[in-house]
């Protein structure tokens, strides 16, 4: 009896311990959420679905600390801008490669100009690509660019003022344009100087398989066209 008394008097200090404890972690575990809405600065112990997307600020309750920063979500066009840009590192990141791996082997490792091709197919495919996919965005772009000045001029044609909102995304779709537009340009320029480099370095391995093998001759290989302009 006397033992059992002593277990229920532990348990009856142990416990509300332990409770008091758990209720301490929760509560330090609880934070707040500070984004900007509207220009304005908001701030819940959730966070509301219309400010998933933005960036914000997680503040501890207990603290008052800082405890975490989340980055608003991308739009479209950013994603697009940012897989541009990769694009464009990757390409000129292999480009790099090929001209190191090219000058290692000084032409005379490769058995045939068919491995020589092999060397330069990845880059063609590259880029390639990203004028077919810069090309599509500058369409896509501009006919965003010609809806909204559209509505615009029809507003002005209304007696009716253009929103705020309107005029920027004006704004913003036109310099999305230039800047898509000037990454067209410069995958296309990449593209008629690596006709160029692939040529000159053919005709480098043509003059030195002719004076390794005098009397013969290496027929002229086909490389993938240019897009169409």
């Amino acid at each position: 009896m006397h033992r059992s008394a002593l277990a229920l008097l532990a348990a009856g200090l142990v416990l509300p311990a332990l409770t008091a404890a758990a209720q301490d972690k929760k509560e330090a575990s609880k934070k707040l959420y500070c984004w900007n809405e509207d220009g304005q600065r908001k701030g819940a112990d959730s966070l509301p679905p219309e400010a998933m997307a933005a960036a914000r600020e997680e503040i501890s309750v207990s603290s008052g600390m800082r405890t975490g920063e989340v980055q608003r979500a991308l739009t479209d066009e950013e994603r697009a801008e940012q897989a541009a840009a990769e694009a464009q590192r990757r390409s000129e990141a292999l480009a790099q490669e090929t001209r190191r791996r090219t000058e290692q082997a000084l032409l005379t490792s490769f058995q045939s100009e068919d491995e020589l091709r092999r060397v330069f197919a990845e880059r063609v495919t590259l880029v390639d690509n990203s004028i077919q996919t810069a090309r599509y965005n500058v369409t896509s772009l501009r006919e965003g660019l010609v809806t909204l000045l559209r509505t615009a001029g029809e507003r002005e044609l209304g007696g009716k003022p253009i929103p705020d909102k309107l005029a920027g995304d004006i704004r913003i779709r036109h310099a999305q344009l230039l800047y898509h537009t000037t990454l067209q340009a410069s995958f296309e320029r990449q593209r008629a100087e690596l006709d160029v480099e692939i040529e000159q370095i053919l005709q480098r391995y043509r003059e030195l398989k002719s004076g390794d093998l005098p009397g013969t001759h290496t027929a002229a290989i086909d490389l993938p066209p240019a897009p169409k302009q």
